[in-house]
């Protein structure tokens, strides 16, 4: 079972060779794909550095891991953002799962790294949000090919490409949460108002599964970060 590891960059120079570097050492047949999204640092050239196959897109993670996704040769497309690295035993857990003919996907548990309270509240409240059936593309989605073909893949959205896809994806088979953690930066979320930032958050959230389009929210999520810090 081949699985493409599909890695969306946009300036990722601090964080990509690390992450990189972790999926390049996961045992199991894999292939690394990075789709960058017009970097102005030196992401791209640490990329082709560690000789993993570089694609370009326009901007926006929906978009970038779609043409990664067309792009791949696997029977498995496994998302990974820039800044997080997995579990060292990932692909083993990822071909376990899928060996379950039910199982059209899943992801893994989240830790957010750092000691600063917000990597604490949001590691914290993470496996909460998992209950609710809540998600996100930092916490490794994978999906067979097949899958991911019948469905669509990613829409070109501004914003939510990742519970889009998710939507679409639970009416096509089972979505397993595995046990083990992807680690992931905190660096967004430091300096900045918890309270406030997920407050909007969550209001984003609820006016997008009302209906209310994702390239409308986005505008107003770019706003909302600037009042959060």
């Amino acid at each position: 079972m081949l699985v493409s590891i599909i890695v969306p960059t946009l300036n990722e120079a601090f964080q990509i060779s690390a992450t990189l570097h972790a999926l390049q050492n996961l045992e199991g047949d894999k292939e690394i794909i990075v789709v960058d999204g017009g970097s102005t640092d030196r992401t791209p050239e640490l990329v082709i550095a560690q000789g993993v196959k570089l694609l370009y897109s326009m901007r926006g993670r929906g978009p970038q891991m779609h043409t990664g996704a067309l792009q791949a040769m696997g029977d498995v497309f496994w998302f990974v953002h820039a800044d997080t690295c997995p579990p060292p035993q990932a692909l083993q857990e990822i071909t376990k799962a899928l060996g379950n003919p039910a199982v059209a996907g899943g992801n893994f548990g989240l830790l957010f790294d750092g000691s600063s309270r917000a990597a604490r509240q949001l590691t914290a409240i993470y496996p909460y949000l998992r209950w609710l059936g809540l998600c996100y593309g930092d916490s490794g989605i994978f999906l067979r090919r097949s899958h991911y073909e019948a469905i669509g893949g990613f829409a070109p959205v501004a914003l939510f490409e990742d519970l889009d896809l998710l939507r679409k994806l639970r009416k096509a088979g089972r979505f397993v949460h595995l046990p083990c953690r992807m680690v992931t930066s905190s660096r967004r979320f430091e300096k900045r108002n918890f309270a406030l930032m997920w407050i909007h958050w969550t209001v984003l959230q609820v006016l997008w599964w009302l209906g209310i389009p994702a390239n409308w929210l986005a505008r107003w999520y770019r706003h909302t970060r600037r009042l959060t810090g």
